[in-house]
């Protein structure tokens, strides 16, 4: 067994390397991030215990806190507003129709592929293609966000894509607690409740009303501490942050949530925003990326990867089918300009985080015990693929809109 110490530096040194070669190759560095973690990973070659990467939650929590934290300091609402109904229209328009696109699929294709019981269609199909819908919707801004940062990309499909896939978290919650509902409803042959709807309501609005509150509580200590150091500035942070998820987590709000609503008061109430985001992204992005890509490409299960590879790429293949008819949909509807219509949905592919965390709630569940183990690897499988094309199609389309800089 290696020293966890040696363990962390070989995850971090490792990340850095990749990230390093992948950036003079033209590559995105979470790109490099990501083939690291595989090259790590225990299942692969014996280098890292498989019994630490089980143990790696707190640092995935603390990274996701930060994550999303960031993502919600980009929805300043000033520049919202210039960009208006555009977001709102593709935030609903590429969330539904991956949800519908994603749904459908698998009930048409997914009793061809076989191994299901005796519950066969109604029982075990629906329910699964619902779920897999549902998961289909919620987009990780965390590697377009990193793709932001890297190259210093600006501009309105920029704007436009982080305020998108900042919402449709929200949306995603909503479908996942619904889908949960109704699959009950097949699988356990019991009538839909009327309370059951309420639920994501509830989750939805509890989560908010925690990240407001640690926002302006982290807005009234900033003040007070204005002339301090930065790194005084940085524990202020991150110790809210921890305490903002684990409040939300201990209540049964979702975290992720709660933790972006808390950065959208932060850039939209605090006067020193921009000293505050631009300390994080100097002193402590870099690390929380490395850490957080690396460590979840070392999860992957190759064998299951494998075994699920049919179920996977069909996830894949109309999820991107959603996105896409969705971005452009929603972008017409809302006069959007041309560059917003073709190049959004390049920023919306990534996937992770909050969607393997609702695939893990689904496994708890005992009602969905036949198909579960299934469903979490396909999540898990796609979550892999779509990490690694995600940050890669981001540059892309973000430099074919225009928004990087020439060199880039």
């Amino acid at each position: 067994m290696l020293e966890p110490i040696l363990v962390i530096g070989l995850i971090l040194f490792g990340g850095f390397v990749m990230g390093e070669v992948c950036m003079r190759l033209g590559l995105p560095k979470v790109t490099g991030y990501i083939l690291a973690g595989l090259l790590l990973n225990p299942r692969l070659t014996p280098i890292i215990p498989g019994d630490f990467v089980e143990h790696t939650d707190l640092v995935t929590n603390i990274s996701l806190a930060f994550i999303t934290f960031s993502v919600g300091g980009t929805l300043l609402m000033e520049k919202i507003r210039t960009l208006g109904k555009p977001i709102v229209f593709i935030t609903l328009f590429e969330a539904e129709c991956a949800f519908l696109f994603v749904t459908t699929a698998f009930v048409v294709v997914t009793p061809w592929l076989g191994g299901f019981g005796e519950a066969g269609m109604v029982g075990q199909v629906v329910p699964m293609a619902l779920l897999l819908g549902s998961l289909a919707a919620p987009t990780d801004p965390s590697a377009t966000l990193a793709v932001v940062h890297e190259y210093h990309a600006k501009g309105e499909v920029t704007s436009t894509i982080m305020g998108v896939a900042a919402f449709d978290d929200i949306l995603g919650i909503i479908n996942y607690s619904l889908a949960i509902s109704f699959a009950a409803m097949f699988v356990l042959h019991q009538p839909l409740r009327s309370d059951s709807l309420l639920e994501p309501v509830i989750k939805i609005v509890g989560s908010i009303g925690v990240g407001i509150l640690f926002g302006w509580i982290l807005n009234g200590l900033i003040r007070l501490i204005r002339h301090e150091k930065e790194g005084v500035l940085i524990t202020l942070v991150f110790s809210l942050l921890a305490l903002c998820y684990g409040v939300t987590g201990s209540v049964g709000g979702d975290e992720l949530l709660s933790t972006m609503a808390m950065g959208i008061v932060v850039t939209n109430y605090n006067p020193q925003r921009d000293k505050v985001f631009q300390i994080l992204e100097r002193y402590t992005e870099e690390l929380i990326f490395v850490l957080f890509f690396t460590l979840s490409a070392m999860h992957l299960d190759f064998s299951v990867l494998m075994a699920n590879l049919p179920i996977i790429l069909l996830f894949v293949l109309f999820r991107s089918l959603g996105k896409w008819t969705g971005a452009f949909l929603g972008g017409r509807l809302g006069r959007s300009s041309r560059m917003v219509q073709r190049y959004t949905v390049g920023g919306l592919l990534p996937q992770g985080g909050i969607v393997i965390g609702l695939a893990l709630l689904i496994r708890q569940d005992a009602a969905f015990a036949e198909f579960s183990d299934i469903l979490v690897n396909v999540i898990i499988g796609a979550t892999i693929v779509h990490e690694i094309i995600g940050p890669i199609v981001s540059k892309t389309a973000l430099r074919l809109a225009g928004e990087l800089p020439k060199s880039c």
